[in-house]
């Protein structure tokens, strides 16, 4: 026995101090980085990406590859209109402890490889599906050239649940900080919650001051301030 030995508890600030995975980036200036997961979707994208435009908004888009094989000219909108697009796995799999190496390398490779082939671009940023993660996610993402990006925990709007706009709309509002990774969706069949939100959130937020930009630009911020 190693008396007084102790492993590392692998908890939040574990990974987040070894720059494994993102939550948020604290910064002073109020930049704020609206994410939306599952799509594209053009009963939901399209709207989005309405209200971004007007508000001169811009978003990060973790899309799943599958669906960018269904709707590629949602995906050639979000880049020609300055969003980021990140990779959410190509189905959608939960990557749960104990998911193998290679399934967890090949969801993120195909969807890759679809936006490589649309795009020409390979996406750097990764969202595990659920916000499930394990060590060997985390190394796979990080062998495959990708950052893991989470969201702020008080900035989960679960609109996926169709919770109500006013829900939406408190839990954003409510929360806003500088640095903060907002959680919605543009895949909510059936749902209108979201897009109403946004009619609310985007115009309050820039009262306030606060700037949308992408997450990579919120890296980079943060980056650029603690060299």
């Amino acid at each position: 026995m190693l008396c007084g030995f102790q492993l590392p508890k692998k908890d939040r600030y574990f990974y987040e101090s070894r720059g494994d995975i993102i939550w948020e980036v604290p910064l002073n200036e109020k930049k704020i980085a609206l994410t939306f997961d599952d799509g594209p979707y053009p009963e939901m994208t399209n709207d989005i990406l309405d209200l971004l435009k007007l508000y001169n908004a811009k978003a990060t888009f973790f899309v799943l590859g599958y669906r960018v094989k269904e709707f590629p000219e949602l995906i050639k909108r979000e880049i020609a209109e300055g969003h980021e697009v990140a990779n959410h796995t190509y189905s959608h799999a939960f990557l749960t402890k104990g998911t193998a190496l290679a399934t967890i390398q090949k969801e993120i490779m195909q969807t890759e490889d679809s936006l490589v082939a649309l795009t020409g671009k390979k996406p750097h940023l990764f969202r595990p599906p659920g916000g499930f993660y394990s060590d060997q996610t985390i190394q796979v993402a990080r062998k495959l050239g990708y950052t893991t990006v989470l969201w702020s925990w008080h900035q989960d709007t679960a609109d996926w649940r169709s919770p109500g706009v006013n829900y939406i709309v408190r839990k954003v509002l409510k929360n806003a900080r500088n640095g903060d990774i907002v959680l919605l969706h543009d895949y909510i069949p059936g749902s209108i919650h979201t897009v109403k939100a946004l009619r609310i959130i985007l115009p309050e937020l820039a009262r306030r001051g606060f700037t949308f930009v992408t997450v990579s630009e919120l890296i980079e911020e943060k980056t650029n301030a603690y060299p």
